[in-house]
């Protein structure tokens, strides 16, 4: 059994990585034409444009996970039924939940995959991508590493290590110069956020260097009449689709902890959850047509159905994801519900494969 549990791993495991090599590279050329745009404006090259489509990719294979796994598997698992290979499986004594579990092992493979891609490489390579963006169209901002960035007002240096939709600032440092350039002030506030008209710090460690004297005062709040042009946000502002779940989880404790709306990233953490177990079901939702109507369908034939089969699932998992926040449902209902729901339908189609 290890050897078919091994040869059915490989052919999956396979034919969704050569899905997902097809599909990221059609998708990587549409988006560096569409980034021909911007090509020419301040300092922003061609090569600047590559580089930044190329440090995107990884988001673009994560979205299309999923879809890939589909296809994937009714392309390797189809050739398999359509050379009567798993019909020599089934008559060698070999049952179709068998068949099912050794197909589930290597789903698991890809779970575990996608996950990392999802929790460490996604967010990264994201930051580092809109780094290089802002960098060239925006000269007023140098990003840093770690998710922040440095811009400078006359003569304070801000430092902000995030920045987040709605004008949320994570860690905000504020360094004041004199026209001599010296040190005067040192501040430091665990988060900001832009009222409309103002920008309120919040958790404020604060060291004046002036007359001499070095004095240390802890406040509650700061409010500044102008901390940074809240325009400058819009090229840097960490989307919650691009964060881990890791930094989802802290971000929405901390909306919690100070009275603000965390419903939207509580979804996102789910989301960011449930995406790679979707990578399972579109497994389960392979196999009922493998062994099915749809094991003696050509190569076209699948690819359409596989495409097709995708398409539902993202549009049923949106609308649905969508509706539990319109209606305030829980953000966990709203992540889960069409995971369980097609891999209940599926489970049911399968018991009906005979």
């Amino acid at each position: 059994m290890k050897i078919l549990d091994a040869y059915i791993a490989k052919t999956v495991i396979s034919g969704t990585l050569m899905v997902l090599l097809v599909l990221g590279s059609l998708l990587a050329f549409v988006d560096f034409v569409s980034e021909l745009d911007d090509v020419g404006k301040a300092q922003y090259s061609m090569l600047e444009a590559a580089t930044f489509v190329l440090l995107s990719l990884p988001k673009r294979l994560y979205e299309l996970f999923p879809t890939a796994v589909l296809i994937g598997s009714l392309l390797s698992l189809g050739a398999l039924a359509g050379n009567s290979e798993l019909t020599v499986m089934r008559a060698a004594g070999v049952s179709i939940m068998r068949i099912v579990f050794s197909v589930m092992r290597a789903g698991f493979i890809l779970l575990i995959f996608v996950a990392l891609i999802g929790e460490f490489i996604v967010p990264m390579s994201e930051r580092q991508a809109q780094s290089i963006r802002a960098k060239e169209l925006q000269q007023n901002i140098t990003l840093g590493g770690e998710g922040g960035f440095w811009a400078r007002d006359a003569q304070r240096f801000i430092y902000v290590s995030h920045v987040y939709p709605g004008m949320n600032l994570g860690k905000v440092k504020v360094y004041e110069f004199d026209n001599a350039n010296e040190l005067q002030q040192i501040i430091h506030a665990r988060s900001a956020r832009y009222t409309g008209k103002k920008w309120q710090l919040e958790n404020v460690l604060k060291t004046d260097f002036r007359d001499e004297q070095i004095k240390s005062s802890t406040i509650q709040f700061i409010t500044w009449d102008k901390l940074l042009n809240p325009d400058l946000f819009s090229v840097v502002s960490v989307k919650p689709e691009n964060m881990s779940a890791i930094d989802l989880y802290q971000y929405s404790d901390y909306l919690k902890d100070n009275d603000l709306e965390s419903s939207h990233y509580d979804l996102a953490f789910w989301i960011k959850v449930f995406t790679p177990l979707s990578s399972l079901v579109m497994l389960l939702i392979a196999l009922p047509f493998v062994f099915g109507s749809q094991r003696s369908a050509g190569t076209g034939n699948r690819v359409l159905f596989g495409l097709l089969l995708g398409i539902g699932f993202f549009l049923l998992n949106r609308t649905i994801n969508h509706l539990g926040q319109v209606y305030h449902f829980y953000p966990f209902i709203s992540a889960s519900a069409p995971v369980i729901m097609v891999a209940l339908a599926s489970f049911y189609a399968l018991r009906r494969v005979k």
